[in-house]
């Protein structure tokens, strides 16, 4: 096969799948439709190294992971995040509950590298399912290799409809208070003043370069901040090698925290480069390459363990989320929907929130109300489940393999 036909066939299936999940609304996710039609793919006429033959061997998207974890660190600011600190940790709890259930009870049923390869990828994203199936392989592993990357793939069919059953019922709950006058929403001015802030925040991110004339932030200045804090990152994992074992992935989120907070790199550097959505498709390629090793024999294999790790983490999440928000004092069905995020992330929880509420309610003010109330824990919780934790989680557990 030529590399263009290649290309051409992976780009279409990529297209497939963000088609279908725009028809139904994401509730069909496209990652499971481009998994789907990859298999059918191998399965029948796709070669083996499909994927590197377009253009995407292994070196290209590892090289990726580095930039995109580098960049997710840049998305992490203190002070943002404090004034969601109880999203944060009923969030936490969720993933704490998905460990517990699935360690105590789940390694008993399923076996404990499952239980372990299978925890990243259902609190995280493309970056954990990633890591764990890479480990898996180098572990010889090649089933697990693939568990890893289908559990990605279908943790969403839990989430979605989970996620927006609860805030159905947390907006219904929030509009009779809003309604009866017990639910005062915040003035319009106060949120323009925070937008106004925040902007403003914006503009002196790279405090390091600010005598520096904007003309020459271009986007290889970008590309090459980048790379250096994500080579810090590595070369610190290895000069550490000898004492601990560190992820380098983990590092470059931590490395990118700190190069935004002293003014080295500006949020969503990757974004501003222009090299965000290349990034994105490489690696969701490289996802993909990791279900040729599937059989139809494989597959038929890790159906029992897949569902029942994603039920039993489901209601590990359930349980802990419910305590933390008891104890928080917020409702056990935002509590849970916000634990939810950690199945999907953005953008899943942004579409799924805005959907909900436009269905609880035709007036204007009342879908302000419930927005500002509603997205911003649920995009707190999609960031830290997904971006940070799942990344962290990942690095360590990729060592008990």
């Amino acid at each position: 096969m030529s590399q263009m036909l290649a290309l051409v066939i992976l780009m279409l299936i990529l297209f497939i799948g963000d088609l279908v999940a725009v028809r139904t609304k994401a509730w069909v996710p496209s990652i499971f439709i481009c998994a789907a039609l990859f298999l059918a793919g191998y399965w029948t006429f796709f070669p083996q190294d499909i994927v590197a033959v377009a253009g995407i061997p292994s070196v290209v998207a590892v090289m990726m992971m580095y930039l995109l974890i580098t960049n997710m660190g840049t998305l992490l600011s203190i002070k943002e995040l404090k004034n969601q600190w109880k999203t944060i940790v009923i969030a936490l709890s969720g993933i704490l509950g998905i460990i517990a259930i699935l360690l105590g009870i789940g390694s008993f049923i399923f076996g404990f590298k499952t239980v372990v390869v299978a925890i990243p990828p259902l609190v995280g994203g493309v970056v954990s399912a990633l890591i764990m199936s890479e480990g898996a392989k180098e572990a010889g592993l090649a089933s697990l290799s693939v568990f890893a990357i289908v559990i990605y793939v279908m943790q969403g069919f839990a989430g979605y409809p989970l996620t927006s059953l609860a805030l159905k019922k947390e907006g219904k709950r929030l509009l009779s208070q809003y309604r009866s006058g017990q639910l005062i929403f915040k003035e319009q001015e106060e949120a323009a003043a925070e937008v106004a802030a925040a902007s403003a925040a914006a503009n002196s991110e790279l405090k390091l370069f600010k005598k520096m004339p904007e003309k020459y932030n271009t986007d290889f200045f970008k590309f090459f901040r980048l790379s250096l804090v994500s080579y810090l990152a590595y070369l610190t994992s290895t000069l550490l090698a000898p004492i601990v074992s560190v992820s380098p992935f983990v590092l470059c989120l931590l490395f990118g925290v700190i190069a935004t907070s002293i003014g080295f790199l500006e949020k969503q550097a990757l974004q501003k480069a222009n090299g965000f959505g290349f990034a994105i498709m490489a690696l969701m390629l490289f996802i993909f390459d990791g279900l040729k090793q599937a059989t139809p024999s494989m597959m038929m294999e890790i159906i029992f363990p897949l569902a029942g790790t994603i039920v039993l983490g489901v209601i590990g999440m359930y349980i802990f989320s419910f305590i933390a928000g008891k104890i928080l004092k917020m409702s056990k069905e935002m509590a849970f929907a916000v634990s939810l995020t950690a199945l999907y992330g953005f953008p899943a929880d942004y579409i799924i929130t805005n959907e909900v509420i436009k269905s609880l309610t035709e007036d204007e003010k009342e879908r302000e109300m419930l927005t500002s109330h509603m997205l911003p824990p649920m995009l707190v919780g999609g960031f830290i489940t997904v971006t940070m934790v799942s990344v962290v989680l990942a690095g360590i557990f990729v060592g008990l393999l």
